[in-house]
């Protein structure tokens, strides 16, 4: 389904980049009061770490961050703190390596990775059978969650999900990201994973994970990769079993899963993400039932910010998505 969108972009932040670059680099926000870290330690003898919000008994949204984010990112940490007022609890999947510490493998997370979220949910579920949960997603974490969601069809126990900026097809946004001024978050983004590699060797010598460390060595001088699809051959694929980066990219995106998805899910797309192009954007025949597709005009790359005062950003997504959520929970009868 094709829904109509009230998001309209402050006129002070009238493109892409600006709707982009402004809540990444300016927005200060304080974590949510109370928050608590708990460390599972998964089925591989690894760690993933989550970071909890709010108190017993709420209704529980688990919140998954994008490439290189955290639970410290801004979008997290802002819509946290709104659906705490909103009367939900919720916790951050922090994807291996991303809490602040690194994990002890040499894999860590991708695009398509979705043995975590699904431990996550059963290990909750486990704890908490009767709680309504419900899930949202940014950017990388977006597309894990669609593409989980799609695998899993009807055996989740889930009121909503939502799912924003996501690149829906990997190789037509790698290839977005080698052109204009897109290469300016591709230099960045690829500067932090490959210093990511380099520092995650050494940490894993330190502690004596001489084979996890050697299959990092092995990948080489990562200096002159420059790209998306150089990065994603050379280091996602030898690391997380794809034949090569064709492999990875069309087994990992999430727009094939998106007729497979039985929970009512809301995806937000704006149509001058930076990250991608219109070309990613499902027809309608791609989507199921339970899917809401919401295409704005502007918005940039989970940006969508509006307001007429530049000293008053209004952050849609954290009124959109706590709303979206509240009314499938009341519509679920809980």
């Amino acid at each position: 389904m094709l829904i109509k969108t009230t998001f309209k972009p402050a006129w002070w932040l009238n493109n892409a980049h600006l709707q982009t670059l402004y809540p990444a680099l300016l927005r200060k926000t304080l974590p949510p009061p109370g928050l608590r870290r708990e460390r599972l330690i998964t089925p591989d003898h690894d760690f993933i770490d989550l970071d909890w919000c709010g108190e017993d008994r709420q209704p529980l949204v688990i919140l998954l961050h994008g490439l290189t984010g955290s639970s410290g990112s801004s979008y997290i940490k802002g819509l946290q703190r709104v659906l705490l007022t909103r009367g939900f609890r919720s916790v951050v999947l922090n994807f291996r390596g991303c809490s602040g510490e690194y994990n002890h493998s040499a894999r860590c997370y991708h695009s398509g990775e979705t043995e975590d979220i699904h431990f996550l949910y059963q290990t909750l579920r486990q704890r908490e059978p009767d709680t309504p949960f419900a899930a949202v997603g940014f950017s990388l974490g977006g597309n894990v969650l669609l593409k989980w969601l799609g695998e899993q069809g009807g055996n989740l126990s889930l009121f909503a999900a939502a799912a924003v900026s996501v690149p829906l097809v990997l190789s037509t946004c790698a290839t977005k990201l080698d052109h204009g001024f897109s290469r300016i978050y591709r230099k960045n983004l690829l500067n932090e994973l490959k210093h990511y590699i380099q520092e995650k060797q050494r940490y894993l010598e330190t502690i004596g994970k001489f084979q996890e460390a050697a299959k990092l060595e092995q990948l080489g001088d990562l200096s002159r990769i420059h790209s998306f699809w150089q990065y994603d051959d050379r280091v996602v694929a030898r690391l997380h079993g794809f034949k090569n980066v064709h492999d990875y990219y069309q087994r990992s995106s999430s727009r094939q899963f998106l007729k497979s998805i039985a929970i009512k899910t809301l995806l937000i797309q704006a149509d001058d993400d930076p990250f991608m192009t219109l070309a990613v954007l499902p027809g309608l025949d791609e989507l199921s039932s339970s899917v809401c597709l919401e295409v704005t005009q502007g918005g940039g790359h989970v940006g969508f910010i509006a307001g007429e005062n530049p000293c008053q950003p209004v952050y849609w997504l954290e009124q959109r998505i706590p709303g979206f959520l509240a009314a499938n929970l009341t519509m679920g009868g809980y």
